[in-house]
């Protein structure tokens, strides 16, 4: 067993943050052999317990739950930054072709590997994530994440319709493709797969049923997809599909909403959509800096916490302008000051480092396993350095409670912030890890 002394951040069950000034984390193995948090909490409480076991001191730094990253395309990390009008000229005009160059690959392999060193330098430990069309795209991801130890759920894109060459698949094959990559890599060591729709305008209504029956014959995979993003977008799905009663009810009637099934952005919502969700077990991955970025809107805050339907926080790049979960908590707060059903509403520093942890992983349907560092967790955390800069320095010196101290690092934080890494129990490394004797790698 390994122990850690420092400040300690957790989460109760109701999603409030725990702290700890002076704290105890000791990390071993379970009975199956991963490494999970065995305890956590003060110090002076827990010490007595394990006499004789190693501490590492951490003076001055802050034991956090690795970050979730809930919504990010791979493929787009070389797309963040390129300028467009909105969301559909942005995929035309960067994101399609810059997709189809993952039919190659060794080019797919070279872009994952940049993909998870950028996750891993900004906290991120867990992400859900899209691949491209290509089969190709996901055999690298998944390799790759898996020869790093990281749990990672991602998934073939399905777009067999108004996409151009290079990135529109066929329609069968896009569905045989899918249920093999299924059977290769949905649950091995910590990867999860994801049935992968674009977004129901890109993919005709054979393909959809299939995707709604390849979910109904593995219910314990995830689904990931688009909706409700842009308005031209809403607009084009009611006239594709002018029988449902909403752009959401469209993935309904094609069995891909339940438990495990993860909506990016969810913004242009009635109050009956929000009820779907609930209803169903689907999850928003709420992605401010991508929706701030391209002008498509404002998730409501306020209404979801009404209705009572999960959600977390994501970057979504390449339309998000950073892999930063600190940067993506401040876009969060600004939205929450702006889009609301009732104007002004501040979101909590604790509440918005929740949605980027433990509530992503409720959200994925993995609470008490990721995203925390509660007992049976797994040991996935970071050490953070509160005084990485010189203004936050200054700010850690001034602040008089927690919500002071996480709000500080949400504003001015970024990767600097990221003093260590650690992913199942280890240090992370760069593009390779080391299994433990008897571990897959």
């Amino acid at each position: 067993m390994k122990a850690y002394r420092a400040a300690l951040l957790r989460f109760d069950q109701h999603g409030a943050p725990v702290h700890d000034d002076d704290a105890l984390l000791v990390v071993g193995p379970d009975a199956c052999g991963a490494q999970v948090v065995r305890a956590a909490g003060a110090y002076a409480q827990l010490a007595p317990n394990y006499p004789g076991l190693a501490i590492e001191h951490l003076p001055g730094r802050l034991l956090a739950p690795g970050f979730i990253d809930l919504h990010v395309h791979f493929p787009q990390t070389d797309v963040i930054g390129s300028p467009a009008e909105g969301l559909l000229p942005w995929l035309e005009n960067y994101t399609f072709p810059h997709e189809s160059r993952f039919a190659d690959p060794a080019y797919a392999q070279d872009v994952a590997q940049v993909f998870l060193d950028e996750l891993l330098r900004h906290g991120v430990t867990t992400a859900l994530t899209f691949a491209t069309s290509h089969p190709a795209s996901v055999d690298a991801l998944m390799g790759a994440a898996q020869r790093r130890g990281l749990r990672l759920i991602g998934g073939k894109v399905l777009q067999d319709r108004h996409s151009p060459d290079g990135v529109r698949d066929d329609t069968e094959q896009s569905l045989i493709d899918t249920e093999a990559l299924i059977a290769r890599w949905h649950g091995q060591g910590r990867l999860g797969y994801a049935i992968t729709p674009r977004f129901a305008p890109s993919s005709s209504d054979a393909q959809l049923r299939g995707a709604g029956e390849l979910a109904a014959r593995y219910p314990d995979v995830w689904i990931q997809s688009h909706v409700a993003e842009n308005k031209d977008e809403v607009a084009w799905a009611r006239q594709l599909f002018p029988d449902a009663r909403s752009y959401l009810a469209v993935y309904e009637g094609f069995g891909l909403l339940r438990e495990r099934a993860v909506y990016a952005h969810c913004i242009h919502f009635d109050d009956d959509d929000r009820r779907l969700m609930k209803a169903t077990g689907a999850a928003a991955a709420v992605s401010p800096s991508s929706n701030l970025f391209l002008g498509s809107g404002f998730f409501d805050f306020e209404a979801a916490d009404r209705i009572g339907f999960q959600y977390g926080l994501a970057s979504d790049v390449g339309g998000g302008t950073s892999f930063s979960p600190f940067h993506t908590m401040l876009a969060a707060y600004y939205v929450g000051r702006e889009g609301q059903t009732k104007p002004g509403v501040s979101l909590r520093p604790g509440h918005l480092w929740w949605m980027h942890t433990a509530g992503a992983a409720r959200a994925l349907g993995l609470e008490g396993v990721v995203g925390n560092l509660q007992p049976g967790c797994e040991a996935d955390f970071l050490v953070l350095n509160p005084q990485a800069t010189p203004l936050l320095a200054r700010k850690a010196r001034q602040a008089r409670n927690l919500d002071e101290r996480l709000f500080s690092l949400i504003v001015l934080g970024d990767d600097r912030v990221v003093e260590r890494v650690v992913v199942n129990g280890r240090p992370a490394g760069g593009a390779t890890y080391n299994a433990a004797p008897g571990e897959t790698p």
